[in-house]
């Protein structure tokens, strides 16, 4: 490129990134793109962390204590656990979302438990609330205690030793690390940072394109002797540089935000430090060209600005697929996902974030990519902006 022509691009450039920002609607539009994931992140996993806290602490309602006063002794003897009464009718206090859980022990408990017959104890719950899941599970879990201690202590008894009643040993060797054990359950933060180099963009390149020509606007940019492909690479080095700037947003908040959530209390460890940003920005950062090129063509063929919208909306919803397709079924790292636009990102990610190192080869090999179909797709454009039916279509 010429230096002629590369000042003409900069200029383009520049008049673009003006005119948006003179625009606070859009630059409203890129902050909410770029807080969205972080913020979900952090009120997701902030109210799962506090609903796991409040499970340490449960008051557990018992219709029938007084039929086993063994088992409520022994359950007031763990930590956290506060015995109460229960209600007259425990289905309906459940419904009424009153109690989450009610334990009821039946008169005929104290009988079978003498006569080492199995004794049986309803848990009474609503299994579509959420809240009472957590507290459902560690009610279960105390009673599985008491029944497995209980049971080695008959076995005793009899003179029989409990390891007689476990036939099998059981161990499990985990091979992964806790790092990548965290980042599986974490995988759709790579979406949340690749849909923010979408949406950046989103507004600087459909109102440079299909904005200028519903104004018509466009027919007197083009009478200058700038040449048309000038004129379209500068309007997608616009957008690249708002696409980028919206992923460094991002990807500063979650690293912020990692810093505080408390991810020891839900049992995960997951580490997002200098390294692991380092690599993030470098997996997405090259996708931003190739998204603008592609949202910019797209959006040239449209007439007014609501058209474009609707093109680059459905292109958001089939770029999201793949995220989605990785959340449900983990994306094995295999040589050729790194040369497939999108996916191979998402893949360089998953193993960033999992603690893994790809080869550097990696990730110039994908950046690569995107570039040359990026340089394509603003050909394509360059193109588009010769035809009359574009420039004067309205």
């Amino acid at each position: 490129m010429s230096p002629t022509s590369l000042s003409q691009v900069l200029v383009v450039c520049r008049t673009e990134l003006t005119n948006w920002g003179r625009d606070r609607r859009s630059i409203f539009s890129v902050l909410i793109g770029s807080l969205f994931g972080p913020l979900i992140v952090a009120f997701m996993f902030n109210t799962m962390a506090s609903r796991q806290r409040q499970v340490e602490d449960v008051k557990i309602p018992v219709v029938g204590a007084e039929h086993a006063p063994a088992l409520v002794d022994w359950l007031r003897q763990q930590p956290g656990i506060e015995i109460v009464a229960g209600p007259a009718d425990a289905q309906e206090a459940v419904r009424t979302k009153r109690e989450d859980v009610v334990v009821v022990i039946p008169k005929d408990f104290a009988e079978k438990f003498s006569a080492s017959k199995p004794a049986q104890v309803r848990f009474i719950s609503d299994s579509s609330s959420q809240s009472a899941r957590p507290r459902l599970q560690r009610i279960r879990g105390l009673f599985q205690r008491y029944n497995s201690e209980i049971a080695s202590l008959r076995l005793i008894q009899r003179g029989v030793s409990p390891v007689v009643a476990s036939p099998l040993q059981l161990e499990d060797v985990e091979v992964s690390s806790s790092q990548q054990r965290a980042a599986q359950i974490l995988s759709f933060i790579p979406l949340f940072i690749m849909m923010a180099a979408f949406t950046g963009a989103m507004s600087i390149t459909t109102d440079s394109t299909a904005g200028e020509r519903e104004r018509g606007s466009l027919e007197a940019l083009l009478i200058n002797p700038a040449p048309r492909g000038a004129i379209a690479t500068g309007k997608w080095l616009a957008g690249t540089v708002t696409s980028m700037a919206s992923v460094l947003i991002t990807g500063a908040l979650l690293y912020a935000i990692f810093e505080y959530i408390p991810l020891q209390d839900l049992g995960l460890r997951f580490r997002l430090g200098g390294p692991q940003l380092v690599g993030v920005l470098a997996a997405v950062l090259p996708l931003c060209p190739f998204i603008v090129a592609i949202q910019m063509y797209l959006a040239t063929f449209a007439k007014s600005f609501k058209e474009a919208q609707s093109y680059l909306s459905l292109l958001m919803m089939v770029q999201m697929i793949p995220g989605f397709l990785a959340t449900m079924y983990p994306l094995s790292s295999k040589a050729w996902m790194y040369f497939v636009p999108w996916v191979g990102q998402q893949v360089l990610l998953t193993d960033v974030l999992g603690g893994k190192s790809p080869s550097v080869l990696f990730f110039i090999a994908a950046a690569l990519l995107n570039v040359v179909i990026a340089a394509i797709a603003v050909q394509g454009t360059t193109a588009l902006l010769q035809r009359e039916r574009i420039i004067f279509g309205r």
